[in-house]
């Protein structure tokens, strides 16, 4: 038997007036996923526990399997697993973004949470040189991929309230700055890198490309290192991870599964769908599971592009569900399972905590004689809601 998840991040979503009341996922043309659903059972599962944040750590870490009231530690240290950063036990670890801050009338807005989408070239350069001038024994940075980066506090504190960036974008950052224990070293921090950045020569090139300036870095989803149990201590069970962001590979890594780099994976909406396909149905050659992750319907939501959003969730569809469905007879026994993490209404730019709707298809069991297509309206019909946490053991019939 093989598994396989198949998430599209963010892809649900509120029912818009501009959409006649549908949500984007009901009025995106979905023929592979509406296939699977009329094949197989629908339903919602609540991915963020009540009185977590709705962030792709919590919501990932429940698709995983991970209850996290027993596993949460923070977004960051999983994304440290992901980059090869060792952590101690009193390490703290910080998300750092690039980020454009914008001026108007004496107050400073998050004008672009991801700096216009920075190369990862300019973004390593200034990360590179944020390490020379204020790398020390207590404070390391740590470049990644575009405007996701790494902060490492050497024996830190975690004792803090950080808002993550894309929660307040065009918004004054007033009043919403890191706040708890240590606040003070990380505002101290922070004005420090601004004042290096904003002369920096990358950001010089940039302004003169008519790029937005990385004139800041931005902390956020700090945590300590996190304790995981593998798949194959779990489960008994191989596998792999096919993402392009560094959270989702940390908590393969940490899950003890392979992570399978696919060429032209970005992380946005240029990335390359139907190689990530293709690389899961390769790698089910030699393993159990696999896990492929799409950012690009969770990052045009955050920008609010709402026919962005409908055109990521329809080259999912297309490149990655029907990419694997065409594959069914060659893949033999397979059970999938098709979801979201948490909803990003465009019109929020943000995530939310809403039950997000799921696929559960079993090829032994394709009967196609289900009503209906695959939305949030649809699984709201479906079976009783359940846990986030549930699914991969239902997946594996292990529940």
């Amino acid at each position: 038997m093989k598994y396989i998840v198949l998430l599209g991040d963010g892809m649900a979503d509120e029912p818009l007036s501009e959409l006649q009341g549908k949500t984007p996922l009901e009025f995106a043309k979905t023929p592979n996923m509406d296939r699977l659903a009329q094949g197989g059972t629908i339903g919602l599962a609540a991915t963020v526990p009540e009185g977590y944040p709705p962030g792709s750590d919590v919501a990932n870490l429940s698709v995983f399997g991970y209850d996290p009231a027993r596993y949460y530690s923070g977004r960051s240290p999983l994304e440290a697993a992901s980059m090869g950063v060792e952590l101690g036990p009193d390490d703290v670890s910080f998300r750092l973004n690039l980020v454009w801050l914008e001026a108007h009338y004496g107050k400073l807005y998050m004008g672009d949470f991801s700096a216009g989408h920075i190369s990862t070239d300019d973004a390593r350069q200034l990360v590179e040189t944020l390490q020379q001038e204020l790398g020390d024994d207590e404070f390391s940075f740590y470049p990644g991929v575009s405007y996701r980066h790494l902060l490492v506090w050497r024996n830190g504190r975690d004792q803090l309230t950080c808002v993550p960036p894309h929660d307040i974008s065009a918004q004054s950052i007033e009043g919403h700055l890191p706040t708890g224990d240590g606040a003070d070293r990380l505002l101290d921090l922070t004005n420090s890198a601004q004042m290096i950045l904003n002369m920096h020569p990358v950001n010089h090139q940039r302004t003169e490309r008519g790029e937005v300036p990385a004139n800041s870095i931005w902390l956020w989803g700090q945590g300590r290192r996190p304790q995981i149990q593998t798949y194959q201590d779990l489960y008994g069970l191989s596998g792999a991870v096919i993402s392009a962001v560094d959270l989702i590979k940390g908590i393969g890594i940490c899950a003890g599964l392979d992570i399978v780099e696919v060429p032209g994976a970005t992380g946005y909406l240029d990335t390359n769908y139907r190689g990530k396909a293709e690389y899961a149905l390769e790698s089910l050659k030699e393993r159990d599971f696999v896990y492929v992750h799409v950012e690009a319907p969770d990052e045009a939501a955050h920008g609010g592009l709402l026919k962005e959003k409908i055109e990521a969730i329809e080259a999912f569809d297309r490149e990655v569900v029907g990419t694997v469905f065409e594959s069914l007879e060659s893949l033999g026994d397979c059970r999938i399972l098709v979801l979201p993490d948490h909803p990003t209404p465009v019109a929020r730019k943000t995530h939310t905590s809403d039950p997000v709707p799921y696929i559960l298809f079993d090829s032994r069991d394709d009967k196609g004689e289900n009503d209906g297509s695959y939305s949030e309206r649809a699984a709201a019909q479906g079976d009783a809601l359940i846990a986030g946490a549930q699914l991969l053991p239902r997946l594996l019939e292990k529940d």
